[in-house]
């Protein structure tokens, strides 16, 4: 009985210091936290760039709209060190879903082409969504095959013109 008295003791004053230990934090580790977490903020959104990896999902809160970076249909791009006669183009599949709306899937280009249907824009929900940019580039030796699931894609909100016809999904 007298054992066990002093094991629940020792543990009581094991938990305590835990408890002391969670309570105290460091000047260092406050300042640490708020400038990663700002540095993680200006990576993922700079100059109204949204940035989404593939398969990621995001409530844009700003514009009221879903959006889902699904993937990339086409990636005919020149791949880095090889010299090509077009450039080629990166073609991704997003997924917008505004508050009062229902979803639609947008194929946004690295290009405007209208001859081969390539459009670099779309506009929803009174916005007009462009694709900025798509990276990583392709490599000679993998090729696109090489990128699937890798890919990441900034994409820029914008309001729409008024010139514009009403109902018009693209630019």
């Amino acid at each position: 009985m007298f054992h066990q008295a002093i094991i629940f003791s020792l543990g009581l004053l094991t938990l305590a210091g835990c408890n002391a230990q969670k309570n105290t934090k460091t000047p260092e580790q406050t300042t640490g936290t708020t400038t990663n977490m700002k540095e993680n903020k200006s990576s993922e959104q700079k100059e109204g760039i949204v940035y989404f990896s593939q398969g990621e999902n995001k409530f844009v809160k700003e514009y009221e709209m879903n959006v889902t970076f699904q993937g990339i249909s086409e990636d005919s791009r020149c791949p880095e060190g090889v010299n090509c006669i077009w450039a080629g183009v990166a073609v991704a599949q997003i997924e917008l879903m505004g508050t009062y709306s229902r979803p639609i899937v947008v194929s946004l280009a690295t290009t405007e082409n209208a001859g081969r249907n390539y459009h670099q824009s779309a506009v929803y929900n009174g916005y007009t969504i462009s694709l900025e940019e798509v990276t990583p580039f392709p490599k000679s030796e993998g090729g696109a095959k090489a990128l699937e699931g890798k890919y990441r894609i900034g994409i820029k909100f914008a309001k729409k013109n008024n010139s514009e016809k009403p109902g018009s999904t693209r630019k």
